[in-house]
């Protein structure tokens, strides 16, 4: 994708490449299902609709006075932490895994499958997960991770996310 690969950088590109005919489609969907003729990729307006009512939803639930929702969708990642500057531990976690598997999903929503690669298992900490685009999981192809019956392990894009953040946080603790 380039050198931000930030869930704002995901979202924004998200909008301009994918949902954007010529210059300036609608940031969201206001209506239910798909019209044959739309010059747009509904799913992909749905799919940052859900996204923008999730970070909405998460950050009101956390800090109710968090002001107004910014009018860009890519922006409201930023708001989000803003408006959340104070959290412990816990909820702060939260927070970031959510904006975390929000990039991933967006990456994934536009066909780079290859996000998951980098991630290590949770498992066995091998690098070189696959992405399974019917299970919609992560899979460990290590052979010496497969479950008792012998299939590989798979994961959650909101696993992935967890045990990222988990390290992130683990890094920053052992630097300070």
């Amino acid at each position: 994708m380039g050198e931000d690969d930030s869930a704002k950088a995901r979202l924004q590109l998200l909008q301009q490449e994918f949902t954007t005919p010529g210059q300036g489609a609608p940031a969201v969907r206001s209506r239910p299902q798909a019209e044959p003729g739309d010059p747009v990729r509904l799913a992909i307006i749905d799919h940052m609709a859900a996204s923008v009512d999730e970070v909405i939803t998460h950050t009101r639930a956390v800090a109710p006075d968090a002001g107004p929702v910014p009018a860009r969708p890519h922006d409201i990642y930023d708001w989000a932490v803003r408006a959340t500057p104070d959290l412990d531990d816990d909820r702060r976690h939260s927070r970031d895994a959510m904006i975390y598997r929000q990039g991933l999903e967006h990456a994934i929503a536009m066909g780079d499958t290859k996000v998951v690669r980098p991630h290590p298992c949770p498992g066995c900490r091998c690098v070189g997960l696959f992405w399974d685009t019917v299970r919609r999981r992560a899979v460990c192809v290590n052979r010496y991770c497969a479950g008792k019956s012998g299939a590989s392990r798979t994961w959650t894009l909101r696993e992935l996310a967890d045990a990222h953040i988990e390290r992130k946080e683990s890094r920053r603790l052992r630097a300070t």
